[in-house]
């Protein structure tokens, strides 16, 4: 069982991660800009079951890399850290897109394509295997038990920050777009808080110690 602090720091920096503009948010935004909530709840639905896909999978990986091979560890921080300034950068590069401009050429869909694209949208989405192969490491020591226990604990906690931001963003996905593109002094607030934010956890990952 990993100790409360270490989930709350985890939980906190998957906050970040998933305030951090990607496919997944892009999709629901746009999806819900043009379809309405219903959609972007249907979406919503879709992406976190790709989210609980990517776990299992990520979750019996781990388990087997981190006790077979020991090196692996440090080969995984090194990708955590790596990956994260990657994100930094790509949230403050030149022309950078703003989550908000929403692609209205996407066709009206009915229900169960929505939840199913909304799955591939996640599970085909490369970046969130990366995310869970590289980061999950860190927060796993030997000393709190099964390191497949651990790996689904912190795969739920993902999930549930995941969801709720997510289902802010749908719930008001139509303001948020009105307000940034009234006020774009606030897109570039967002973007450098966002790149300090990931800067500071890659750092956090680079120095951290091999269990």
């Amino acid at each position: 069982m990993i100790p409360i602090h270490e989930i709350l720091f985890f939980a906190l920096a998957a906050l970040v991660l998933v305030i951090s503009p990607g496919p997944n948010m892009i999709y629901l935004i746009s999806r819900t800009i043009t379809q309405g909530k219903k959609a972007g709840m249907l979406s919503l639905a879709g992406v976190i079951c790709g989210f609980l896909f990517h776990i299992v999978m990520v979750s019996f990986g781990l388990t087997a890399v981190l006790f077979t091979i020991p090196f692996a560890y440090t080969v995984l921080k090194t990708l955590g850290a790596v990956y994260l300034l990657y994100l930094a950068y790509q949230a403050i590069k030149p022309n950078s897109k703003n989550i908000f401009e929403v692609d209205k050429s996407l066709k009206i869909d009915g229900s169960k394509k929505l939840f199913t694209v909304g799955f591939l949208t996640n599970v085909l989405n490369p970046k969130v295997a990366v995310f869970y192969l590289s980061f999950f490491p860190q927060f796993i020591k030997p000393e709190y038990g099964s390191v497949l226990s651990q790996s689904l604990e912190l795969g739920v906690t993902q999930v549930c920050v995941s969801f709720i931001v997510n289902f802010i963003i749908v719930l008001g996905a139509a303001k948020a777009a009105s307000f940034f593109s009234a006020n774009p002094i606030w897109i570039k607030i967002q973007k450098w808080f966002m790149a300090s934010a990931l800067t500071f956890l890659a750092i956090k990952i680079a120095i951290s110690k091999a269990k």
